[in-house]
């Protein structure tokens, strides 16, 4: 009885010692994330322009003047256009380069994984600023290649849709070498055996990818695929703010960089706050969705 007395006594020092070392974490994590949400959704029910002493509380207004502006819609729909091409660019491209890599070229791989993740450590902004001079239409070397052959490069960045697709190229630049590495660490670690038992029944190396790689590494392509989803919303700010600051007309702006464009440059605190109260149940129900619908097919080994 005793020995039963001290073990729950010990159980119960430990289990405050524990409790005691995640403080400093929990202080740490509260000071920078749950503050700041709070304080958010705090400012999004007051108009303030960061400048005035006081604010001026005004309810649910700045959402009433964020969801009747039609401008709000169109940077939901470029923010959703961002997303989509993301995903393409960085999930599904990525998940079919590592399974040709790991599978088919068996020589050079080395070369391909360092050519590929290169990117992933340069800096954004140095990458936007270097696709800015490749891509000038009047001066930049493709530009110039092109008028070789009689082609004339369109002015991209003040032509709707093309100025997503360039800056959706810009940061695929940069992000999909993780990617590309990630995925093909999963793929890698799918079983020889099962591959080469599919080989030998002359399975096509297609239906090797949708019905054998696919599955088994789908645990890893699901973290990429809510990865991708974030940098449809958040990275995609860095060429936004260097190339074309939301321009032409709202054309390139997505969510967060309308609610910062909103912030620091309109100083519509408010509206700011609110949108981004905005964008993170629109994030929120993308991850609902996703848990809800794919989910359920993902393959955890043991």
């Amino acid at each position: 009885m005793q020995a039963v007395s001290a073990l729950k006594i010990r159980k119960t020092k430990e289990h405050w010692i524990a409790y005691f070392l995640l403080i400093p974490s929990i202080f740490i994590f509260g000071l920078f994330m749950f503050w700041p949400f709070f304080y958010t959704i705090y400012l999004s029910f007051f108009d303030w322009n960061m400048i005035k002493p006081t604010k001026s509380f005004v309810g649910f207004q700045n959402y009433i003047d964020i969801l009747s502006d039609a401008t709000t819609y169109k940077i939901l729909g470029n923010t959703f256009i961002y997303i989509a091409l993301l995903l393409v660019l960085n999930c599904v491209v990525p998940y079919v380069f590592a399974f040709v890599i790991d599978l088919i070229l068996k020589r050079f791989n080395g070369f391909y994984k360092g050519a590929m993740f290169l990117p992933a450590v340069i800096s954004l902004v140095v990458g936007s600023i270097l696709f800015t001079w490749i891509l000038n239409p009047v001066s930049g070397p493709l530009a110039i290649i092109l008028r070789w052959f009689g082609v004339e490069m369109p002015i991209w960045s003040k032509l709707d849709g093309w100025v997503i697709v360039v800056l959706s190229l810009i940061t695929s630049w940069k992000v999909f070498g993780y990617n590309f590495i990630v995925l093909y660490a999963s793929i890698n670690g799918v079983s020889r055996e099962v591959i080469e038992a599919a080989r030998l029944d002359n399975i096509p190396l297609w239906k090797i990818f949708f019905q054998i790689i696919l599955p088994m590494s789908s645990a890893t392509g699901i973290y990429v695929l809510i990865i991708t989803i974030v940098q449809g919303l958040q990275y995609v700010f860095t060429p936004i703010k260097v190339i074309t600051q939301g321009g032409p007309n709202y054309a390139s702006s997505n969510a967060i960089y309308h609610a910062y464009h909103e912030a620091f440059v309109l100083y519509r605190t408010g509206h700011s706050a609110a949108l981004s109260i905005l964008t993170m149940v629109i994030f929120l129900v993308l991850l609902i969705l996703e848990f809800k619908f794919v989910e359920r097919g993902i393959y955890y080994e043991n």
